[in-house]
């Protein structure tokens, strides 16, 4: 019964990490083209289920046309953002433009539950909410989907950082003067990977919004999302869906066997220990870029 129980865990771990990829995603996108790291995106996804729940269960919209909305929405949004917000930073220092974006989050945070409300908004996106049972293993049937799609999302932009325009970004990202200089639009580019991130932030923001409602609190997901990019390394897209699996099945078969014995709230302090000891220890993570400052 132990073993099964661990099993349990560890594949309904595992899939959830894979959600926490989705959000995980978005950020990495964004580091990969400009170098900066990205905090609003939990209000991003927070966002994006808004959008969805306006258009799905507001609006009464069939579902793949809000998500479409949403889609076409938050691209918009990731690219306004750098429009009218990030562009206008060039040239400060780095931890200042970190900070608009945690002010950003802040702000998105506030204004969403203030318009809508804060009670949350049920999400139904016609997944049948019985669990697959194998044997005696109960597996999520949302959190199978969502799995699913997280690794999706991840191969498929694998494959978009392949392309000539995902090559232009990756230019970008390591040298914005050289890109300037052999013609590539370094603004474009850095709007583009925001709109990526938007378009990320829908994929979580529905996902997640189904499986716990849309409120306020999705913005909580930038926290393990922030230990997946930490875990895995900021610039890296293998290192997403490796470190949501490591994440998630540590979220989940830590705290099954040890929150009975202390009353709960381990996963927290098993996703703040894997920051803690990942930039103690590997600083790049698993699979990113290491590179060394003289000062």
């Amino acid at each position: 019964m132990d073993f099964q129980f661990l099993i349990e865990l560890t594949i309904n771990g595992a899939l959830t990490g894979l959600m926490y990829s989705l959000v995980a995603l978005g950020i990495v996108l964004i580091y990969k083209s400009s170098g900066v790291p990205n905090l609003a995106q939990g209000a991003m996804v927070m966002l994006a289920a808004y959008i969805v729940w306006i258009f799905a269960g507001l609006l009464g919209t069939p579902i793949l046309v809000a998500v479409f909305m949403a889609l076409v929405g938050m691209f918009l949004f990731g690219m306004f953002t750098e429009r009218f917000l990030l562009r206008k930073m060039v040239g400060q220092p780095i931890i200042m433009v970190v900070m608009l974006t945690l002010g950003l989050e802040s702000l998105l945070r506030g204004i969403g539950p203030g318009l809508l409300g804060a009670a949350p908004k049920s999400l139904d996106l016609g997944l049948d909410m019985m669990p697959i049972i194998i044997g005696d293993v109960f597996i999520n049937r949302e959190y199978l989907v969502g799995g699913l799609i997280g690794a999706a999302m991840v191969g498929l932009s694998l494959l978009f950082f392949r392309t000539r325009l995902g090559t232009k970004l990756r230019a970008v990202s390591d040298n914005h003067i050289s890109s300037w200089s052999v013609g590539i639009s370094v603004e474009r580019a850095v709007a583009i990977s925001w709109g990526l991130a938007g378009i990320s932030a829908v994929a979580a923001g529905a996902m997640w919004g189904s499986v716990q409602g849309v409120d306020w609190t999705l913005t909580a997901l930038l926290f393990p999302a922030v230990a997946v990019v930490i875990l895995g390394g900021l610039d890296s897209i293998y290192g997403v869906l490796i470190a949501g699996l490591i994440v998630g099945i540590l979220g989940s078969v830590i705290p099954g066997y040890v929150d009975p014995l202390v009353g709960g709230g381990t996963r927290d302090v098993v996703t703040s220990l894997i920051i803690l000891l990942t930039i103690m220890f590997r600083p790049h993570g698993i699979f990113g870029r290491e590179d060394i400052e003289r000062v």
